[in-house]
């Protein structure tokens, strides 16, 4: 009876996992797989990370007027914003500072460019948010441009490159101080016009010689030199500064 029994049992477990391995799948008892996140360059949150859509720039420097070395670690994201930091450069390099910069991996023309950020009160620095591509994209150079001077942060700085021709600098009264809290910044770029806007209301118009070549969206904080009637000469003793910001935009024109 021993033998029949351990017999009977062996076939009622081998009936019950056939059953298992033949049952079909069901709602009931397939998990649901989550799709991963596409992200929109409409909407880049950056209170809540890094975007796969941008980039750190990292290991070299503009030249000119920019006193820093770009690094990928002067990008940080915490306390639900992105920070752009300066400091002093602790890597073997031709200026003494580093500086962060953000820029898109793609190219974007005519629409609506948007971002909420904090900029750095310092003498001799920019906090910037703008588009822009030249030489190294083998491109004309056209930017646009939104930089806040750290010498007088109640102020923002309009301006724009058509074909490398500049000097449409427009300088506007904010009735704030933008390093004190998040405030929304934007413009939309027309074929015939570009249109500058500050939390929400349009402040200034440009009409004359206008770019026309996609650029990348970019970010970046740094210290200048050789431009102390600019910006006022770099004040360093208060490293690390750090620009601040919490999201980006960009909206197509069809």
């Amino acid at each position: 009876m021993k033998k029949g029994k351990l017999v009977l049992a062996m076939l009622l477990c081998s009936a019950m996992l056939c059953s298992c391995v033949s049952r079909p799948m069901t709602e009931k008892n397939t998990a649901p797989v989550e799709e991963a996140a596409v992200e929109d360059i409409s909407d880049i949150d950056l209170t809540k990370g890094e975007s796969f859509l941008f980039e750190a720039a990292d290991g070299w420097c503009n030249g000119s007027m920019f006193n820093v070395t770009w690094r990928k670690e002067n990008v940080t994201f915490e306390n639900n914003a992105m920070q752009l930091v300066i400091g002093k450069d602790t890597k073997p390099g031709t200026v003494p500072y580093s500086g962060g910069e953000y820029r898109s991996k793609e190219f974007y023309g005519y629409g609506r460019y948007e971002v909420r950020m904090k900029a750095i009160k310092n003498d001799g620095v920019v906090s910037s948010f703008f588009t822009y591509t030249g030489p190294s994209d083998n491109n004309p150079w056209d930017e646009i441009d939104i930089e806040i001077l750290g010498k007088d942060t109640t102020k923002v700085q309009f301006n724009y490159f058509t074909d490398g021709q500049g000097g449409h600098e427009f300088m506007y009264e904010l009735g704030f101080d933008a390093s004190e809290a998040f405030h929304d910044y934007a413009f939309e770029w027309h074929k015939d016009k570009i249109v500058w806007f500050v939390d929400g209301q349009e402040v200034y118009t440009a009409t004359e010689n206008i770019p026309s070549v996609p650029g990348k969206i970019m970010m970046n904080a740094w210290c200048g030199t050789g431009v102390d009637g600019w910006l006022n000469a770099f004040d360093d003793s208060t490293l690390p500064l750090k620009a601040e910001y919490e999201h980006i935009a960009f909206t197509p024109f069809e």
